[in-house]
């Protein structure tokens, strides 16, 4: 049965796509490259074959985790733009206890190394939580500058003293088999793993009370501390599970993709988070299509570049045109639905 609310949720989306493509398409032209052969390298090669797919889905997993992170933000009323942080973090904490934990079997070592990515994402977005809901500073303002704090730290202790041994770039050593993420048919199994957090997710703000409580602080901060909902605990909540999901992300990127932690190779994944949240409506299941796609484009690239001559730039700018269409009508909306009782200040005494 047609239903016109969804097709109309979903249309903003499809048509932002769209016009990326077409404006991808005529820089390509302009550039003296052929669209239709660069178009055809990117879907050939990131959904024509089992390794394409498997590198697309290998791609998508941190992207659909980070977009999460920013869903449970922004479906709580809040901003995180610090997924980027709160990854790297993850993704460094469980290279390092990927390396460094010794003689354990795969069902205890992988498990543990996992949680410290985790744990320590959700420490970088609690921070940010706290902040804003006990001094009422916006969450924008935090998190973007514990993003600089956060990046700046883990290249140091990349580059210092979680280095391997004899090694001038900035790395890990590589994680032990015990600590790596295993593969099915070849597929990424983190991937799975990510499509049954979105749901479980999804599931949590359909069929729940926390799902309810976060939701109603997100669409009227001050009708929800008036029916009894603590709005600073929600707040910490979602910042704090927002962290954990994208630190989760950077932990699957190091222990089942690159498998060491390298600063290089997690640059843009919280920021593409953005757009994919944004891409699925703040919808944790429209988080998923979102990843698959940008994930293809980010695996595919380097084939466009070879295959049809586009330069890489015009890659990020379709990307970008992407977030931009995207970006403007929904967070208008987004906007005028939490602009009553936006701000959380220290005097609300639950």
């Amino acid at each position: 049965m047609f239903n016109a609310k969804v097709f109309k949720a979903w249309l903003t989306p499809l048509v932002a796509v769209f016009i990326a493509f077409a404006v991808g398409a005529l820089l390509m032209f302009l550039q003296g490259a052929h669209p239709m052969d660069a178009y055809g390298s990117l879907f050939s090669h990131g959904f024509g074959s089992w390794e394409g797919f498997a590198k697309t889905l290998g791609k998508a997993t941190p992207l659909m985790l980070s977009g999460l992170a920013v869903t449970i933000g922004l479906r709580s009323g809040l901003f995180n733009i610090g997924v980027q942080g709160q990854l790297v973090s993850g993704a460094l904490a469980a290279g390092w206890a990927g390396y460094a934990i010794h003689g354990l079997p795969v069902y205890i070592h992988l498990p543990i190394a996992l949680i410290f990515g985790i744990a320590f994402g959700a420490l970088v977005g609690w921070i940010a939580g706290a902040l804003k809901a006990y001094r009422g500073i916006h969450e924008v303002i935090t998190t973007i500058m514990i993003n600089s704090i956060v990046l700046a730290l883990v290249d140091y202790l990349a580059g210092h003293n979680f280095q391997e041994p004899g090694q001038t770039l900035a790395r890990t050593s590589a994680v032990l088999p015990s600590a790596t993420i295993p593969k099915i048919f070849g597929l990424p199994s983190g991937f799975f793993f990510a499509v049954l957090l979105s749901w479980g997710v999804w599931w949590v703000f359909q069929r729940t009370t926390s799902g309810f409580r976060l939701d109603t602080v997100g669409r009227n901060k001050n009708a929800a501390w008036y029916a009894g909902i603590s709005v600073k605990r929600s707040v910490l909540i979602a910042m704090g599970v927002g962290g954990a999901i994208a630190g989760l992300g950077g932990a699957i990127e190091t222990l089942g993709v690159i498998g060491r932690f390298e600063p290089t190779f997690n640059t843009g994944l919280g920021f593409d988070g953005i757009t994919i949240a944004l891409l699925g409506r703040a919808n944790p299941l429209g988080v998923i299509p979102g990843a698959i796609l940008i994930g293809g484009i980010r695996g595919a690239s380097s084939s466009m570049q070879f295959d049809a001559g586009v330069a890489p730039e015009i890659v990020d700018l379709i990307l970008a045109l992407i977030l931009f269409c995207v970006t403007a009508p929904f967070l208008s909306k987004w906007l005028r639905s939490t602009q009553v009782g936006a701000k959380v200040t220290s005097g609300w005494s639950n």
